[in-house]
């Protein structure tokens, strides 16, 4: 059984492991968790971890050069970040200066309780006003 306070990491390929940096931890202020240049010749990617310094979970982007993995984001590829407060203006305008895109929810729900940032590869991340418990 999966239980709670299991840590889960969501991994998924990136082009510029600087440029997400820039986004994840200087944008939206996320701790860079981890950092490894990969060997190449053993195979190896490339890695960033970024996520909440003491939370349970973690993002893990990977590139590399030798095995480029192009990053094919939907529109509801969502790391929805769950406030529990008005979205400040000032994090979307700080993740906009550091790699982000607004652009329009796929599900109008996200747009009427937040907002939604394109990562440089394309994925979205929401930053909702809701709190994780309320219902709907």
């Amino acid at each position: 059984m999966i239980e709670p306070h299991f840590t889960i990491r969501i991994a998924r390929p990136a082009l510029d492991l600087d440029a997400s940096e820039d986004f994840y931890v200087h944008g939206l202020g996320l701790a860079r968790l981890a950092r490894i240049a990969g060997r190449p010749e053993a195979g190896e990617r490339d890695l960033l971890m970024t996520g909440p310094a003491d939370g349970h979970w973690h993002l893990e982007l990977t590139a590399s050069t030798h095995d480029v993995v192009e990053p094919t984001p939907t529109p509801e590829d969502l790391l929805v970040i769950y406030l529990g407060h008005t979205v400040p203006r000032e994090a979307v305008e700080r993740a906009v200066r550091h790699g982000g895109t607004i652009v329009p929810s796929h599900n109008p729900y996200w747009d009427r309780f937040g907002v939604t940032i394109a990562d440089p590869d394309g994925y979205r991340v929401v930053l909702t006003e809701r709190n994780w418990n309320t219902p709907g």
